[in-house]
């Protein structure tokens, strides 16, 4: 699994003209799933977004969690996130999970999310979706968790 976590003062998921889910303070985490990852990748995952500091204290130091700060969590799954662009113009996706096994690891990365306390909103998984967010910072992180 491949998650790129954005600090957000806010964030919102539009389908169809439609707002589905927004949030205010909290992290933007784009969901990357392949072929070969497990629910307990998902569950250290989120484990990890839940407890990351990445919110400033009374002296700007990044000591602060997302319970410390009330913060929310939009959770966005994103193929696009194993693109391989090393060869040619145009990227292969032959790395990321078909959605069959990306669905329910997705939807288990959120449910382990929700088990630490957190509250999350979700894109909707397999549509077009307009992302909008104000970058905090700007804070953005890459995590990966292997086999």
């Amino acid at each position: 699994m491949r998650i790129v976590i954005q600090r957000v003062s806010q964030a919102s998921v539009t389908v169809d003209d439609q707002i589905v889910a927004q949030i205010g303070v909290g992290y933007l985490v784009l969901v990357g799933i392949a072929h070969e990852d497990t629910p307990a990748q998902a569950q250290w995952l989120a484990r990890k977004v839940a407890t990351l500091r990445l919110f400033e204290d009374d002296r700007g130091l990044t000591n602060l969690s997302l319970a410390d700060v009330g913060g929310e969590v939009l959770a966005v799954s994103q193929f696009t996130l194993y693109a391989d662009a090393r060869k040619g113009r145009r990227p292969s996706f032959v790395h990321a999970a078909r959605p069959g096994v990306a669905r329910p690891l997705f939807e288990a990365f959120v449910d382990f999310l929700r088990g630490e306390g957190v509250a999350v909103q979700t894109g909707v998984f397999g549509a077009h979706m307009q992302v909008a967010l104000i970058n905090d910072g700007p804070v953005t992180l890459l995590l990966e968790r292997e086999p």
